[in-house]
């Protein structure tokens, strides 16, 4: 037996609880180098705690498809997580509220071209899942010696549908 979520499209209103939502939108904040490139500004809030710091790395993930099983979640409680796609293609977003210590209802994002996500410390989400190939990812997050990582397993699980 399998629950069912629905996709829906990523935007900055509905994916404020979770986390934030990095894209070129509207009018850049400023204009730099000579008026060529538009800034848009510090749109994420970084967390990586009191004894971490902020590491980049890249991640090349097996491409998925939908309708997805969703079986397993995770979080970081340590600092938050962005992904940043290195291709247009569009990826799945899943994320779910805290309920005493474990995933509540998820819910699913779809995303456009061009736009990448940044976790909130402690928010529970899927793991990483593109829909094409590559799935080549610019991942921010907390580099530290302490652990930060949980992992859910969902039972029954969930399957998204577009």
């Amino acid at each position: 037996m399998s629950r069912q979520i629905r996709c829906e499209d990523l935007t900055k209103e509905a994916f404020a609880p979770f986390g934030d939502v990095l894209e070129c939108a509207g009018t850049p904040d400023k204009m730099i180098n000579a008026g060529l490139c538009g800034r848009y500004h510090d749109r994420a809030a970084l967390d990586f705690g009191t004894d971490g710091r902020a590491g980049i790395s890249l991640f090349d993930a097996e491409p998925r498809s939908l309708p997805y099983t969703l079986s397993l979640m995770e979080r970081h409680p340590e600092g938050s997580q962005a992904f940043i796609p290195m291709t247009e293609n569009p990826f799945l977003v899943i994320v779910a509220e805290d309920q005493n210590g474990a995933p509540g209802v998820p819910r699913a994002f779809l995303t456009a071209p061009h736009q990448g996500v940044n976790f909130h410390r402690g928010t529970w989400h899927g793991v990483l899942t593109p829909l094409a190939t590559p799935g080549i990812f610019a991942v921010i997050d907390r580099i530290g010696d302490t652990p930060n990582l949980e992992e859910v397993l969902l039972d029954p699980p969930y399957v998204v549908v577009p």
